[in-house]
């Protein structure tokens, strides 16, 4: 889903916020709830993240108006420590809420080494990397997840209800490693914790299960602590009323910024950060199919430079999810027809 569409539109970088933050508005959410959500999704869809991207406003503002998540949330900071700060997201998306808790974590880092911020009652929160990214911009190593309440008993892998769920394939949070470098693109690990994407169900991969176990046992661990950190450690099972009341705030999410300033000169963890980038590919061939050695973040980084210099690739799912909000919520398109 994330590789550039054969076929697209080039789309501007302020033209398609525009539309994100109008088609927010027109959902019920004030102007700044609007613009942060949007600004997270149009950097996914620089960083050619198609799946994270604006192609999800429109089921997002859907959301909203059939009043399954709340446009106006009251957003709280209900349980604080040296090290932790806790947020009530009121059953709204995740992306204002983990904005918050992210900034509660810096905060800490930079005072005492550590910071972590957790939200409660929320819907989706994007991609990982939004918070972990964040981290790693003001000097920290940043780790990020969301988990989801009832995972285990919701039969719910390859994106939906599957009634011929498979162990192999248990869940598929969202995680994000980001450490910062020098001279190098910083190195960004934004992914899920299945080893295979919720399309690649099916026959044809179902025979990796008894060929590779030990690649599914360890993403079905993967799975399992991300449920635990994004999940339970924020105590989105402590109430059933928001859930109950916003039927899509069945989320948590969690964010933890390590100050590396605190532990190691800045300038020495970059370097090394570098040395391992250049040492790697001096050393390593490139995967079958490709012909350079990147580590990960770095293909984020260079669409990012090609998206806003020449417009985002606008691809057909993309284009169709976008027509339905305009046409639903009367926002003219951002592209020109």
């Amino acid at each position: 889903m994330n590789r550039p569409p054969e076929n697209f539109v080039r789309v501007q970088e302020d033209r398609l916020l525009a539309f994100a933050v109008a088609c927010f508005e027109k959902a019920g959410l004030d102007h700044e709830h609007a613009a942060t959500i949007s600004r997270l999704l149009v950097n996914s869809d620089l960083r050619g993240v198609r799946s994270h991207g604006t192609r999800t406003v429109n089921h997002y503002c859907k959301a909203f108006e059939d009043g399954i998540l709340n446009p106006r949330p009251h957003i709280q900071l209900v349980h604080e420590t040296p090290t932790a700060a806790v947020l009530d997201g009121d059953g709204s998306l995740g992306y204002l809420p983990m904005v918050r808790a992210t900034e509660h974590a810096i905060r800490k880092a930079k005072e005492v080494g550590i910071g972590m911020g957790l939200v409660r009652y929320i819907g989706h929160y994007g991609s990982a990397g939004h918070y972990a990214r964040m981290c790693m911009e003001e000097g920290c190593i940043g780790f990020s997840v969301q988990g989801y309440r009832n995972q285990g008993r919701v039969q719910s892998d390859g994106g939906g209800p599957n009634p011929d769920a498979q162990i192999g394939y248990f869940g598929n949070p969202p995680i994000c490693f980001a450490t910062p470098a020098g001279d190098t693109p910083d190195q960004v690990l934004d992914a899920a914790t299945c080893i295979l994407a919720d399309d690649q169900r099916g026959p044809e991969f179902d025979a990796l299960l008894s060929m590779i176990p030990a690649a599914f046992f360890k993403s079905l661990g993967y799975g399992v602590a991300a449920t635990h950190m994004g999940g339970a450690l924020t105590g989105f099972t402590l109430s059933d009323e928001k859930m109950t009341r916003w039927p899509r705030a069945y989320n948590g999410g969690m964010v933890l910024a390590i100050h590396i300033g605190s532990v190691v000169p800045e300038e020495v963890f970059r370097a090394e950060a570098d040395r391992l980038a250049h040492d790697v590919q001096e050393t390593y061939n490139p995967m079958p199919g490709y012909d350079r050695v990147l580590l990960p973040g770095a293909i984020e980084e260079e669409r990012m430079v090609e998206y806003r210099r020449d417009g985002i690739q606008y691809g057909a799912m993309e284009q169709e999810a976008t027509r339905a909000a305009s046409a639903r919520l009367g926002v003219p398109l951002p592209w020109d027809e």
